[in-house]
C-alpha cells in the first residue's frame, strides 16, 4: 500500500500545506509553532512528558496503550497505540522540505485499492483529505481503517487508524490527541524520499527486552 518507486511529489501549490509544513516555509523565523500537531521537534510544546521513540515521540496520554514490535538490537519495526477497541499504528517516513507527499501516496493507495475492488473513499477531518476503507482482516472479518496522512518539513507521518475510532473520531478521542501532540524528529542523514525514519527502544526498554530475549 505504501510505494517506495520514485516520486512525482506535490508542489505546495498542489494543495494547502499541513501546519507543520506550513510553518516550515514560513519567511518569518519567530512565527508561533502550529496549534495542534504532528509537531516538528523544532515547535514541540514544552513541558508534555512523551515516550522517546527516536524519529517518533509519543505523548503520554491517560487510557493509551503503546505496543512496539522490536528487533532485539532495539530498532522497532511497528508502533501501535490502543484505547479501548480502537488502534492506531503511526509511521513517520522521509520527504522533501519544501514539497508534501501525502496527495500522491494517497492517489496511489485510492488507485490500488480499487482496482482490487476494495470498499474505498475520500473523506475530510481535522487533518485534512483521509482514506476511509473496509478492509479484510487475517480470518477475513471487515475492519475499518482510515488512513491519515500529515506533511511535515522533510518529513511524513501515516496514521491508520482501525476499529470504531477510523469511522467516528469521536470515539477514541485519546487516540486522536495523541496524533495531534505526536513530535517528529528528522536526523540529518540523506534519505530517498519516502524511506522509513529510525525508530528505536528507549535505552531502558532495550535493555529490558534483551533481558527478555535471554531468558
Amino acid at each position: 500500500m505504501f510505494s517506495r518507486k520514485r516520486p512525482r511529489h506535490v508542489r505546495p501549490d498542489d494543495a494547502p500545506p499541513s501546519a507543520a509544513l506550513a510553518q516550515s516555509l514560513s519567511t518569518d523565523g519567530e512565527a508561533p509553532a502550529p496549534d495542534r500537531g504532528p509537531y516538528d521537534i523544532r515547535h514541540a510544546p514544552d513541558g508534555v512528558p512523551r515516550l522517546d521513540l527516536g524519529s517518533l515521540q509519543i505523548p503520554a496520554i491517560e487510557g493509551v496503550e503503546v505496543r512496539v514490535q522490536a528487533s532485539p538490537e532495539g530498532a522497532i519495526e511497528h508502533v501501535v497505540l490502543v484505547s479501548g477497541g480502537s488502534g492506531v499504528e503511526l509511521g513517520a517516513f522521509a520527504a522533501p522540505r519544501t514539497e508534501g507527499i501525502w496527495a500522491e501516496v494517497r492517489d496511489e493507495m485510492l488507485k490500488n485499492m480499487t482496482d482490487e475492488r476494495l470498499d474505498v473513499r475520500e473523506v475530510d477531518d481535522d487533518h485534512g483529505t483521509a482514506l476511509l476503507a473496509r478492509l479484510p482482516d487475517p480470518q477475513g472479518n471487515l475492519v475499518d481503517v482510515r488512513y491519515v496522512g500529515v506533511d511535515g518539513p522533510r518529513w511524513f507521518v501515516r496514521a491508520t487508524f482501525q476499529g470504531p475510532g477510523a469511522v467516528d473520531p469521536a470515539s477514541a478521542p485519546a487516540l486522536w490527541e495523541c496524533l495531534e501532540g505526536l513530535v517528529v524528529t528528522r536526523d540529518d542523514e540523506p534519505r530517498p524520499v519516502r524511506e522509513p525514519l529510525p525508530l528505536r527502544l528507549p535505552p531502558e526498554m532495550a535493555e529490558q527486552a534483551q533481558q527478555q530475549d535471554g531468558s
